[in-house]
């Protein structure tokens, strides 16, 4: 894969993110840069993932870490649960959720807040079936128990492993 790493810029960053270094301790040896992986690092492996890692905690401030399809769309990641599953109880009390993909080699890890989707907005469900049968072959299941969530990311962190800490990067994102 072609080198990714541009120079920053107004457009390396979505509208109303910032682009930096992870805040990570000095030993790591990441340091101030004007180069930094572009945007469309981040979003094509977010779009084209099958499998998101859901990382929630439970009640008693465990954590909890299980695998979901899901969907980013729009610049927001989209997935759901039974409102009973462990990560839907853990939700319920704290919507504090972190987001990662499979990849330890291209890693990409989002931070945010699970909403959820009212399931009655048909624009919102008619365009989740129409991206679940596209990319997995099947139909959006949506059963009385079903919620969906959607998290806007507040940081998204991403780096190459063949080449950490150089490509290391953070976008941070104004509250929504």
């Amino acid at each position: 894969m072609p080198k990714e790493t541009v120079k920053k810029t107004e457009g390396d960053a979505p509208a109303g993110a910032q682009v930096g270094r992870p805040q990570v301790p000095e030993t790591y040896g990441l340091k101030a840069s004007k180069e930094y992986l572009p945007w469309s690092f981040a979003e094509e492996r977010l779009t084209a993932s099958k499998n998101y890692w859901i990382c929630s905690a439970r009640p008693d401030g465990r954590p909890h870490s299980i695998p979901v399809w899901g969907f980013w769309l729009g610049g927001t990641m989209y997935f759901g649960t039974a409102v009973d599953s462990r990560k839907g109880k853990n939700l319920a009390h704290n919507p504090a959720v972190s987001v990662h993909l499979e990849s330890g080699d291209e890693v990409v890890i989002l931070e945010g807040r699970a909403v959820v989707v009212d399931t009655q907005d048909r624009t919102v469900t008619k365009g989740l079936d129409a991206e679940s049968r596209k990319k997995y072959k099947m139909p959006l299941v949506l059963t009385p128990d079903t919620v969906i969530y959607r998290v806007r990311p507040r940081v998204v962190l991403a780096w190459r492993e063949k080449d950490f800490p150089s490509s290391a990067t953070r976008w941070e994102f104004a509250e929504a």
